[in-house]
């Protein structure tokens, strides 16, 4: 019932850059293969940096004027701008890269993975082993790949995953909806403790977008009943002898 993880929909063959790779030959990589980007690695094939059309770019913008006095102690003290000014002059791979490179490891949930893209803001993740060794590359396309799966394909786990190995139920106990990747879960189970384990299971499935609860219960377990009163009163008494 694990879900999908990253190394699942990587790409193993990666295309590279080294340090040392002249600017050109970076692009001509990029033009050649049609990707937008590139891990930059070392002679251990550890990831370095990163290579992006955006980093090119840069690379061919032009220098600004030069500013006044005041303009150029700020400058001095923007990192990032000393940053964009070295890669408008570099003229190879390592000049241009940016760093340091944001990586994601294989056995990282898809979330994960998408959380990465979107804090960093960038397009691909290199995938890396416990040693920094690049083991392949994701991108934003390849983790929207799980929302392709059909919602025939989706209720068939909804039955099996959750409503039969997860709730030890008949799978028709409960009647799981699937449309356009939003699940509907609709009848009654035992315990109201079960709710939450049938909604967060479904929700971790592969290609859902969401989940609809429409469960009821028929005992509340979240807050059991204290014993009879007689007996309370019994062993309080007790006590008061003692």
């Amino acid at each position: 019932m694990r879900p999908t993880r990253t190394g699942a929909l990587m790409v193993g063959d990666v295309v590279t850059a080294r340090y040392d790779t002249p600017f050109k030959e970076v692009v001509r990589l990029l033009d050649e293969h049609r990707i937008s980007g590139l891990p930059v690695i070392d002679e251990n094939r550890q990831v370095i940096g990163v290579i992006s059309e955006t980093d090119l770019v840069r690379r061919q913008m032009r220098e600004p004027s030069p500013p006044g006095i005041r303009e150029r102690c700020r400058s001095l003290l923007s990192r990032r701008a000393r940053h964009e000014a070295a890669q408008r002059r570099a003229v190879t791979a390592g000049g241009v890269m940016s760093t340091p490179a944001v990586t994601v490891q294989p056995d990282a949930a898809l979330a994960d993975a998408a959380k990465r893209m979107i804090t960093h803001r960038v397009e691909r993740l290199p995938v890396v082993d416990e040693k920094g060794m690049l083991v392949g590359i994701v991108t934003r396309g390849d983790l929207l790949r799980v929302f392709r799966r059909t919602d025939d394909e989706i209720q068939r786990d909804v039955q099996q995953q959750v409503i039969r190995d997860a709730l030890c139920l008949n799978p028709y106990a409960v009647e799981a909806s699937v449309g356009d990747g939003v699940v509907t879960l609709t009848g009654q189970l035992e315990r109201r403790s079960e709710i939450p384990v049938a909604v967060g299971v479904t929700r971790r499935l592969d290609g859902v977008v969401g989940v609809v609860d429409r469960l009821s219960y028929r005992l509340d377990d979240r807050h059991p009943q204290p014993a009879g009163p007689a007996v309370h009163g019994v062993a309080d008494d007790w006590l008061r002898k003692l």
